[in-house]
């Protein structure tokens, strides 16, 4: 059979591990034999930038990923990470299926990176010891972001002092004061159990996190034309499957978070957001295509 190291960052309990046990079950079903995965849970092989040098370098062979954390490799990706562009799931979804979507999974094939479909972690929001509902509530705060200068500029436009740091490493930053706040998704949120050391998500939906289902180049290239075509298959449903299951474990999440003491409260002075929002889209146009180009996705 065809061997996969998968890297997971969660247990069997969230959907970053259920969608291979299902794509396992699709093979399975579609493919005897064919397929052998080994899925290594709870960020056993480091977070997403770890696992993305992991397939690179041929020791991971598939995983999720956030767009973000292939930014390094794939700068043009950012352009999914620009605040305040996409207004739900409908709306990434539709831009996915179109050219961007042709055009980004080409250029994380030319780094290694077989996308075979995207999938939909859900918003990101601000995750904080108090309620920090207006970017002037930032100022001089020191916030966690992931390693991706997009990130760094968006919150540093907004008042806030950025620390790059590896999802892994967060809850102790959080716990011990090197850092005051971070951003996140909900399932994430509660996945990591951040809800016991930054009680207060304030509702920002400022990025749709989109991700992939990849698998490394190197493995792909490998295949015959019959198992790409079973595998990719296997990979769409199981994304359906997955933004089905994210859902879901938003709702579950934000439950558990609010049985144990956490609140949610919503962003105020939405234009204040938006106006630290727009330095990002003019900083970063040039590297996705142009500013147009970000604003006829927002008006799409």
């Amino acid at each position: 059979p065809r061997r996969l190291t998968v890297a997971s960052l969660f247990g069997d309990d969230k959907p970053e591990a259920m969608i291979w046990l299902r794509i396992e079950e699709l093979l399975e079903a579609r493919a005897p034999g064919r397929f052998a995965l080994r899925v290594v849970r709870h960020a056993a092989l480091g977070g997403e930038r770890e696992v993305a040098e992991g397939m690179r370098l041929g020791t991971v062979q598939a995983s999720l990923s956030t767009m973000s954390a292939l930014s390094s490799w794939v700068p043009q990706g950012q352009i999914l990470d620009m605040p305040f562009v996409f207004r739900d799931r409908a709306h990434l979804a539709r831009v996915l299926a179109g050219p961007l979507g042709d055009e980004l999974k080409q250029a994380c094939a030319a780094q290694g990176f077989q996308v075979l479909a995207f999938i939909n972690y859900g918003a990101r929001h601000l995750l904080a010891k108090e309620p920090l509902t207006t970017p002037a509530r930032l100022s001089g705060k020191r916030i966690r972001v992931i390693q991706s200068p997009l990130h760094t500029e968006l919150w540093t436009a907004l008042g806030a002092a950025p620390t790059p740091l590896p999802i892994t490493e967060t809850y102790n930053a959080l716990r011990t004061g090197v850092v005051d706040c971070m951003d996140l998704t909900k399932s994430a949120y509660v996945g990591f159990k951040l809800h016991e050391v930054v009680p207060v998500l304030i509702e920002t939906r400022h990025i749709w996190s989109a991700g992939v289902v990849m698998v490394s180049g190197a493995f792909w290239s490998g295949l015959t034309e019959e198992e790409r075509r079973h595998l990719t298959a296997a990979a769409v449903e199981g994304a359906a499957y997955f933004d089905t299951l994210m859902i879901a474990d938003e709702t579950a999440s934000m439950a558990r978070a609010l049985a144990e003491g956490g609140r949610v409260v919503q962003a105020e002075d939405r234009e204040a957001w938006e106006r630290g929002a727009r330095q990002v889209w003019t900083s970063f146009g040039p590297r996705v295509g142009g500013i147009g180009r970000i604003e006829a996705i927002a008006a799409a």
